[in-house]
């Protein structure tokens, strides 16, 4: 045996591969006259993929030569867009509930013309990646460069070239709500105030780039992909549609994801064509991106700028609020999800926690020769509270009042629920009141307020900033389902006794390191009376689970875990059902804990499961007549009242900022979130302070920065800011518990609350301190840059 350095381990004899034949050297050949070039020697091997990607954010592809590149050693094939194309169909981003929607047919190796910086066109396959970038260089190709569209506006404009010219212009998508009487309610006002916001486009940079390896076992008929993804089932199903092949054709196995944050629920050409090569090429092949091509290719996101204006009595009640967002996406809307989502959100979420009954609000949807921006954690979330957290400040300033108790006055009562929020949408029950009152007594505000005065008359310039915000969590059939999307809102889960006791729980939410294996073994544990140390949990293998659909939107818990509860309950009277029988005793007098069957009225051991187990499954002859174990017992769930399980919270940040130098110290980190059941107060903390340095990253340095011609300025870990351990505050989480009842369990999600108010409540507390110098920023990141260009000092 010999090992490659891919880590397989292949018999010596080169015309053998773990029992499959292959072909013996044959020198090169062309593959099935597709003008492939194959290497028959290294058809038993691992091949490893290298993306040819375009330099120019938008050209004609003239000329490709390859033969070179096919030459040079250790490649296996070279691939073009034309030729992969015969294999893999092409996508269209749209769903059917987002009327009007646009987008152009998207290939997994572009066609004839490239669309932006890193969009991938060609492919080459050699034994090591190093061989195969070595190939890359050896491709001559000629492009005709045509006109960049990248600014937002401009890509409106009737004189810009369309993207795609069957598209007509550049706007993939509009939507329109205008609820109540608007222009009565701004007519009669007190104040008004208006505020244009930017958005700096920014990525996830997972500590794990994507990464994915297919293997077509031609003998079996079956394409098996380990694949560094958050949603296995839709992987496969999609893979079946676009590649042809039957259900059941395809394995996914998602094991062990080095973090995703929506970066890793998305359809990318690149991973696609991976897949296409390996059935193409009858091998497995593997792509793992780079952080330069990670950062070109991962999908980005929060590309708007929003124009708003809010309304107030002179009481300080919010009347109304009317926004305009413009969202840029790239060239093409990203499938399956659709680009649109994330202006939608903004629609729907903007206000949400207010009782004003006035809003209009637009979004359009606009492509340009740019990364493709997706859904990335806590969709729309930032924006929209942003949006409307920065306005009832400046309302407040205008008016002279407090801005929490402007919160406190405007947002919806507590007591009011169920009620639905000015856009539309349902909310089951909300805790904004409660929230604001334990977020006061824990920022001690009062004593904050008189530090910070005291503070400012010696020339320190401190902030403290609010944002009340609502967070969608749990998302039902409806979301996805309804526009065509085969996308699984329903999650499952199996559980098995074993013999010795122990309990396998096989679950279709998935891990990526926010800890889904550690809250499903916990409530199986629960469900079951199992110890936790007995229960082992399997996820992320289309072949080991039952079908659902993963871990995306805050859906883990609450979903996931739901399905666990009822599994572990209906196993559990199975058990005792079985053991009532075999004890001779009523099994409602009987119950499980510690791994034993006990007497439920004294906790007295009856029998261990392990002797439960040896009894069913080696000696089922001993049992009394009509007793038929079932050890194994699944189920799913769906939540079906709400369409959403809406969660809430209010955080608080307290900076200084440098008059001087622009720089913004965090000192300190509030934030109270009503998740519903907290189901292991240590993850869901711990989540919520992830989500916070994540939204103080978007707000204070990341930024995928563009120049006129469409190139990224910033596409390494040398240029692009992430926010570190040394530059984060002390970040303070409480709770209040409001369950849905939608569920037993009563759990909502936690994993995006964070992200979705941290930037508003920090960039409200820059403006807080600059308020003196009556200066005010309004773009994202805020940079000493823009801090210094606020104060007029550049």
């Amino acid at each position: 045996m010999s090992a490659d350095p891919g880590g397989l381990t292949f018999l010596d004899r080169p015309n053998s591969y773990i029992g499959r034949s292959v072909p013996r050297p044959n020198a090169r050949r062309l593959l099935e006259g597709r003008g492939v070039y194959v290497d028959d020697v290294a058809v038993a091997r691992l091949g490893h993929v290298a993306f040819l990607r375009s330099p120019h954010a938008h050209a004609r592809i003239v000329a490709l030569e390859t033969a070179d590149a096919a030459a040079m050693p250790g490649v296996i094939a070279v691939v073009t867009g034309a030729e992969l194309a015969e294999v893999c169909a092409p996508w269209v981003g749209v769903l059917g509930h987002f009327k009007g929607l646009r987008s152009a047919p998207q290939h997994a190796l572009a066609i004839d013309r490239v669309t932006w910086v890193g969009e991938p066109f060609c492919a080459v396959v050699a034994r090591g990646r190093a061989e195969a970038e070595d190939a890359l260089a050896a491709i001559m190709v000629e492009f005709d460069p045509l006109p960049a569209v990248v600014d937002m506006e401009a890509a409106l404009d009737p004189a810009t070239p369309a993207i795609h010219a069957e598209l007509g212009d550049n706007l993939a998508f509009e939507r329109v709500l205008d609820v109540g009487d608007v222009d009565a309610a701004f007519r009669d006002a007190a104040v008004v105030v208006e505020e244009t916001f930017q958005f700096g486009r920014h990525t996830g940079v997972c500590l794990e780039p994507r990464a994915i390896l297919a293997d077509w076992a031609a003998a079996d008929g079956m394409l098996t992909v380990h694949h560094s993804f958050q949603a296995p089932h839709m992987m496969q199903d999609i893979l079946c549609k676009h590649l042809a092949l039957p259900e059941g054709a395809v394995r996914v196995i998602c094991k062990d994801v080095g973090g995703s944050f929506g970066i890793k629920v998305h359809i990318y050409p690149d991973e696609m064509a991976t897949c296409a090569l390996a059935l193409m090429l009858k091998r497995p092949v593997k792509f793992v991106a780079d952080r330069l091509e990670s950062f070109q290719s991962d999908i980005h996101a929060r590309d708007h700028r929003v124009t708003a204006r809010m309304a107030f009595s002179a009481e300080g009640d919010i009347l109304a609020l009317d926004m305009d967002d413009l969202t840029g996406i790239g060239p093409y809307s990203v499938y399956p999800r659709t680009s649109a989502v994330e202006a939608n959100q903004v629609v729907n979420l903007t206000g949400g926690p207010y009782r004003h009954r006035h809003y209009r609000a637009r979004a359009r949807v606009v492509l340009q020769n740019k990364a493709p921006t997706c859904q990335y954690r806590a969709v729309g979330h930032p924006i929209a509270t942003m949006v409307a957290e920065g306005l009832v400040d400046l309302g407040a300033a205008r008016l002279g009042l407090d801005p929490l108790a402007v919160r406190e006055r405007n947002v919806i009562p507590d007591d009011a629920y169920p009620c639905a929020g000015v856009s539309g949408i349902k909310l089951e029950k909300l805790s904004h009141q409660a929230a604001l009152a334990k977020l006061k007594a824990m920022m001690d505000y009062d004593a904050l307020r008189a530090e910070q005065a005291g503070l400012r008359a010696r020339g320190i310039h401190r902030g403290i900033g609010l944002a009340a915000f609502i967070e969608i969590t749990n998302p039902s059939a409806a979301f996805y389902g309804v526009g065509g999307a085969r996308i699984s809102s329903q999650d499952g889960c199996t559980i098995r006794l074993d013999p010795q006791g122990g309990v396998v729980a096989a679950v279709s939410v998935t891990e990526q390191g926010q800890g889904t294996e550690g809250i499903i073994a916990q409530i199986v544990a629960t469900a079951t009376g199992v110890p936790m140390d007995k229960v082992r949990v399997i996820s992320g293998d289309t072949q080991a689970t039952p079908y659902g659909g993963g871990t995306w939107a805050s859906r883990g818990a609450g979903i996931g875990g739901e399905a666990a509860w009822q599994a572990g309950k209906a196993l559990r009277g199975n058990v005792l059902a079985v053991a009532g029988a075999i004890l001779q005793a009523d099994p409602g007098s009987l119950d499980v804990r510690d791994g034993a069957v006990v007497d439920a009225a004294t906790g007295t051991e009856r029998m261990p499961l392990a002797e439960l187990g040896r009894i069913v499954y080696f000696r089922p002859d001993t049992l009394p007549p009509g007793v038929q174990p079932e050890f194994v017992a699944t189920r799913h769930y769906v939540p079906k009242d709400y369409p959403f399980a809406f969660t809430n919270g209010v955080q608080a940040s307290y900076v200084e900022v440098d008059t001087e130098t622009g720089f913004v110290r965090l000192l300190k980190h509030w934030c109270v979130e009503d998740c519903g059941t907290v189901l292991n107060p240590l993850l869901v903390d711990e989540q919520i302070r992830g989500g916070i340095v994540q939204g103080i990253g978007g707000a204070l340095f990341e930024h995928c920065l563009y120049d006129s011609e469409g190139q990224l300025l910033n596409g390494s870990m040398a240029d692009y800011l992430v926010p570190m351990a040394g530059e984060m505050p002390d970040i303070a989480v409480a709770h209040v518990v409001s369950a849905t009842a939608s569920s037993e369990i009563g759990a909502k999600g936690a994993g995006e609350a964070g992200t979705a108010g941290a930037p508003a409540a920090v960039v409200n507390a820059i403006n807080d301190a600059l308020a003196p110098l009556n200066a005010r920023v309004a773009r994202q990141p805020v940079t000493p840059e823009v801090v210094l260009e606020a104060l007029g000092l550049i």
